[in-house]
């Protein structure tokens, strides 16, 4: 139940913390848009 717990409030915030996950979701968007480009790509300009 990792994922499902109540944020602990009495827990510091980290900097660290928060520029790995903006980079983590930066990486997850390129991601997706490389596949879905690549999926377009394929479908409407392969011969």
């Amino acid at each position: 139940m990792y994922f499902f717990r109540k944020k602990d409030p009495n827990r510091p915030t980290s900097f660290n913390l928060k520029v790995m996950h903006t980079i983590n979701a930066i990486a997850i968007i390129m991601f997706l848009a490389g596949i879905t480009y690549k999926i377009i790509q394929w479908l409407f300009f392969s011969k």
